[in-house]
């Protein structure tokens, strides 16, 4: 909720609406630095996340 109070620009409003109803974590990292994706998917801690 707390980012969409802020107004945080990270994801639309419709997606966040969603991932909340839904109890989906969003984890916000840096989707252009190489092996970012791949140690997300491999459980480590990378970026922020958002609950």
């Amino acid at each position: 909720m707390e980012v969409l109070n802020r107004g945080l620009k990270v994801m639309d409003t419709t997606a966040i609406t969603l991932c909340m109803d839904n109890g989906l974590p969003i984890v916000v990292f840096d989707l252009l630095a190489r092996g970012n994706v791949r140690s997300l998917l491999a459980g480590e801690t990378i970026g922020t996340l958002v609950s």
